[in-house]
């Protein structure tokens, strides 16, 4: 068994639904993250590339038919490089990068490159095929956005509540105040700012042009700068009347890609650089669907064992934010210093495009690490019906105190 390590990362700017990105489709997005990662390493001759793993969760629509491998033609990778797509939901490009590092560690293969994408604005509606032939009554198209579509009768009422009932209930049953919720909204959207404005994310984010004229979304449209919990108060619940939940303190619909590639150590002379963290622990695990939000409670827990330390030599944490109320449970249940949780802003600010999310925290929890020379950084996000995955990523760029 060798070791898999990180090497580059790089992602387009997330876009609001409807917004910037809208009129650009999903595998041009993706092949514009992966165009945008091998730059980072010229000296790489695409034809070394083992195998390209790519994440999606919604694939109805333009994204279908293997859109990783769509993305690598698109993208102008020699048609010898193989690719698939994956999908586990929010967790699609994270369980891609799991898939590769396994890969790699096993001797599969010596270079894989991962990520994931999502275009929620174009995400289709789709009809349901009939048991006969010319019905006479309506057909409704569903929406693939987001959420349970087309359910199973079989499946128990409790577990195909809507997401944002779900977190209501975890609300409730970890007592999670509107205020605490909106005043973690609020943070997210400053940090990100800070983040942006310092610079921090100008290496990571390849600007989108979005139209013919030449307009490029250069930043994530959604981030809010100068939010706060007070001004986050005076929006109205979403999912219940007397609720917690608003659309400013949930993750919104989002547009994007991104990129990781990884590969042994041995890989590094023609990959063309070193390497800036090693894939030190994985973890996975599930519990009964409503209570999805909570699930990457003990998928943590499960990469920390995996990788030999505690939260205590814990110093970064990139927690995908799909709603204020699961990020707080999680984030207590850990009992972790909520300031290296998402310190350079999270998904409520940045936007949390399925696919794309779980190579954003990947890339960012990299270059966090990376920039304080800290050690060891925990990447973790929910998954839609009852799942979450955990990464743990080993700085081996610096002093790593």
């Amino acid at each position: 068994m060798t070791d898999s390590y990180l090497y580059a990362a790089a992602r387009t700017p997330f876009g609001r639904f409807s917004g910037a990105l809208a009129n650009v489709r999903p595998d041009d997005l993706a092949a514009l993250a992966i165009r945008a990662t091998l730059a980072k390493t010229p000296a790489l001759d695409p034809t070394e590339i083992g195998d390209v793993v790519w994440g999606n969760a919604n694939g109805a629509g333009e994204d279908n038919r293997n859109v990783g491998r769509m993305a690598v033609l698109l993208a102008g990778l020699p048609t010898t490089v193989p690719a698939t797509t994956v999908n586990r939901l929010c967790g699609s490009s994270l369980d891609a990068a799991i898939i590769a590092s396994r890969a790699i560690e096993t001797g599969d293969a010596d270079i894989v490159l991962t990520g994931g994408v999502e275009s929620m604005t174009r995400a289709p509606w789709v009809l349901p095929k009939t048991t006969r032939a010319f019905p006479a009554g309506d057909v409704t198209a569903v929406s693939t956005t987001l959420g349970w579509r087309l359910v199973n009768e079989r499946m128990p009422k409790e577990w195909t509540v809507s997401l944002g009932e779900a977190n209501e209930q975890l609300a409730d049953r970890f007592d999670v105040a509107r205020e605490r919720q909106d005043a973690f909204a609020a943070r997210s959207h400053n940090l990100a700012d800070d983040a942006w404005n310092a610079g921090f994310y100008d290496e990571l984010v390849v600007p989108v042009a979005v139209d013919a004229k030449g307009t490029t979304l250069d930043r994530d449209e959604g981030i809010r700068p100068g939010s706060t919990a007070e001004k986050l108060a005076g929006l109205k619940p979403v999912f219940r009347p007397d609720g917690v939940i608003t659309a400013g303190n949930a993750s919104p619909l989002s547009d994007g890609a991104s990129a990781v590639l990884l590969g042994s150590g041995a890989a590094a002379t023609r990959i063309g650089t070193d390497p800036v963290a090693r894939v030190a622990g994985r973890g996975a695990s599930a519990l009964d669907p409503q209570l999805f939000g909570y699930a990457p409670v003990e998928a943590a827990n499960r990469a920390l064992k995996s990788a030999g330390i505690a939260w205590s030599d814990v110093a970064a944490v990139e927690l995908n934010e799909a709603f204020a109320v699961q990020s707080l449970a999680c984030v207590d249940a850990w009992e972790v210093d909520p300031d290296i949780v998402n310190a350079k802003g999270g998904a409520i600010a940045l936007g949390h495009p399925l696919g794309a999310s779980g190579g954003r925290l990947l890339g960012t929890l990299a270059h966090r690490l990376r920039e304080s020379g800290e050690r060891w950084g925990v990447a973790a996000i929910c998954i839609g019906v009852g799942q979450a995955l955990a990464v743990v990523l080993e700085n081996v760029t610096g002093s790593s105190r």
